[in-house]
């Protein structure tokens, strides 16, 4: 999940509070923001900001286009207002930066209340959406979901038919002697999620429909490994059901979420952001990192979740931030310790 801020101006009239209620509610809300004065609207499945830059733009040992080799390791960051004034947009992924579990992660509020005018929340499973509806997928054709009503909704705000979720996950199956599990053949996709309600009767559905429906999509809506439902220890992530997937239908699914650019370039075509102008601003280096690179942006690597700095610092890890911090609330005592 990401969350998206843009700002004009540094000012901001939104309380903590509501940031605080405003992320207690993502599990049932696409779209959440309090609007102020903008320029520019914001992109993303993370938190944009967009305003008028004052500075010179930081060099970070890109090639022009963004996309060249770092020439040397991630830096610390010691000068968030550089940082600030070299782009126009933050993008932030959410578990592990803006909270982790079930818990805000500290000085979130205020520092998104420092650099924000807007804030929008996309979820993977707008992203899921986004894409049958960039490809055409036809709309007779019927969608299973191995996932949670998060994609149910989205799917049905786009206009698409569906089965499965939530309610597939008390099914099972009764094997008997020459016993057929019946599937729909006009389902025409599969997405898959992450699924709390994961079960036998649902891998075998998806599996069916995807082996024997012709043209039926695979598509996950992310190949996380691990995820923080608490803030107690990690749980198996989104990859764990994907991965049962790939096992029994032998595909590689489409995948539409990190570090898939489809979102990236979808949010800034929709809403005509440079990519350029963009700083990634993530916990995991195989995903939010590497969707930073892929889509051409800064990268910034915050500690407080997955990654840790040995692991950053692992001769053996070739994926490099351009800078790295403890967490996002650095903003705030980087900002101070230069004025």
């Amino acid at each position: 999940m990401l969350t998206s801020i843009s700002r004009a101006s540094s000012s901001s009239s939104s309380s903590s509070s509501s940031i605080t209620l405003s992320l207690s509610r993502l599990s049932c809300s696409r779209f959440l923001g309090h609007a102020k004065r903008i320029s520019v609207a914001p992109e993303s499945t993370r938190a944009a900001r967009r305003w008028s830059s004052r500075t010179a733009p930081l060099q970070f040992g890109m090639s022009s286009g963004g996309r060249g080799v770092r020439a040397a390791a991630a830096q610390p960051l010691q000068n968030a207002d550089e940082l600030v004034d070299s782009v126009e947009t933050f993008i932030f992924d959410c578990d592990g930066v803006i909270w982790k579990g079930d818990k805000l992660i500290d000085g979130v509020p205020e520092t998104l209340d420092m650099l924000r005018s807007k804030e929008e929340i996309f979820a993977s499973s707008f992203a899921a959406a986004a894409y049958l509806q960039s490809i055409e997928f036809p709309k007779e054709k019927k969608v299973y979901v191995i996932g949670e009503d998060g994609i149910l909704k989205e799917l049905e705000l786009a206009g698409f038919q569906y089965l499965g979720g939530p309610e597939d996950g008390g099914k099972k199956i009764e094997l008997k002697p020459g016993f057929l599990m019946e599937h729909d053949e006009s389902v025409g996709a599969v997405v898959v999620g992450f699924d709390r309600y994961f079960n036998y009767y649902k891998i075998q559905y998806g599996t069916l429909c995807i082996r024997e429906n012709p043209g039926c999509l695979f598509i996950a809506t992310n190949r996380d490994a691990v995820t923080h439902l608490t803030d107690a220890q990690e749980w198996a992530g989104g990859g764990s059901m994907v991965g049962a997937l790939i096992g029994s239908t032998q595909r590689e699914p489409h995948v539409v979420g990190k570090p898939s650019t489809f979102m990236m370039d979808y949010l800034a075509k929709k809403f005509n952001i440079l990519k350029s102008q963009i700083c990634m601003v993530g916990d995991r280096l195989d995903t939010d990192i590497l969707f930073g690179q892929n889509g051409g942006c800064k990268t910034l690597l915050v500690l407080s979740g997955v990654t840790t700095l040995p692991m950053l610092q692992n001769p053996n890890n070739s994926i490099q931030p351009d800078f790295y911090t403890n967490k996002i609330s650095d903003f705030l005592s980087l900002k101070a310790a230069t004025v």
